[in-house]
């Protein structure tokens, strides 16, 4: 099956942006989701602080940490 694997690389989750992700954004939405639930963006260098912005300015808790390091909640 083709692309089954996935990418070889992760990439930048903003949107345009094909640069490898060295950053993950967990993040949620107070109002839908509880505290356990966690979604997560990847961002390159260039972009983390963008979409740690977008996501803070909505007043949704925001933790980055490195790609591949697991969060199990978002407090806030």
């Amino acid at each position: 099956m083709i692309g089954a694997e996935g990418p070889a690389t992760e990439r930048c989750s903003r949107a345009g942006c094909t640069a490898a992700a060295v950053w993950a954004v967990h993040w949620r939405n107070p109002r839908i989701h509880s505290e356990d639930r966690v979604k997560t963006w990847l961002a390159c260098d260039e972009h983390v602080e963008y979409l740690r912005d977008y996501l803070a300015t909505r007043d949704f808790p925001v933790a980055v940490t490195a790609v591949g390091v697991t969060v199990e909640r978002v407090a806030g």
